[in-house]
């Protein structure tokens, strides 16, 4: 059964919609406060769908995404003590909002370059920046917290992230976009039997 392959050229099929950019900017801006699904889901298949502008979609995507992490930013600034607090306890990203402030205090400001290139969820780094920044509570020097600092290091990681991808899937162009489809199935259920068999080490080793 190729499930996978039927999802991929869906995928690539939206990716060419007249609307796909302003889809890929707002879930660019939205992810980097609030939803789950990362830029990369939208922004690979538009690349594979339309490699010579994928350049300009990881511009579009840098730009929207650096915007909504500055509106998180100061959601953690003025919000979350707030109205925040038991969301994130709701959500079970209390451990992780833990996490992100005491990489901060060992890190600074590399940690946020970090934040924002790697799958850490970086809505959670830039509320915990925000709330850092109006409590003063983190050991560091204060102008690292800072909103122009922010912008600057979150332009650093997104861009880096998303241009990369933009890069490796333009140079591979319609062959690699070939090569992935071929392959597709195998490298989905291959993904889901790892989920699953981390699953269930989680359980067995959280018991």
């Amino acid at each position: 059964m190729k499930l996978f392959e039927k999802i991929y050229d869906k995928c690539i099929e939206l990716a060419r919609h007249r609307y796909a950019v302003w889809f890929l900017t707002g879930n660019s801006f939205i992810e980097s406060i609030f939803w789950p699904i990362p830029v990369d889901i939208m922004l690979a298949p538009m690349c594979l769908a339309k490699p010579e502008k994928a350049y300009r979609y990881a511009f579009y995507a840098t730009v929207s995404s650096v915007v909504g992490a500055v509106a998180g930013y100061y959601v953690g600034y003025y919000l979350y003590e707030l109205y925040l607090a038991g969301l994130f306890d709701t959500l079970g990203w209390t451990d992780t909002f833990s996490k992100v402030q005491e990489y901060l205090t060992r890190f600074g400001i590399f940690f946020i370059v970090i934040g924002s290139f790697t799958p850490v969820p970086y809505k959670v780094v830039a509320i915990c920046c925000g709330l850092a920044a109006a409590n003063h509570n983190l050991n560091i020097p204060s102008w690292q917290l800072q909103i122009w600092m922010f912008i600057l290091v979150s332009m650093l990681g997104r861009g880096a992230r998303f241009y990369l991808i933009a890069m490796l899937l333009k140079l591979g162009g319609s062959r690699l976009a070939q090569k992935i489809r071929k392959y597709i199935d195998l490298i989905g259920w291959l993904t889901v039997a790892a989920v699953l068999i981390g699953i269930v080490w989680y359980s067995v080793s959280g018991n």
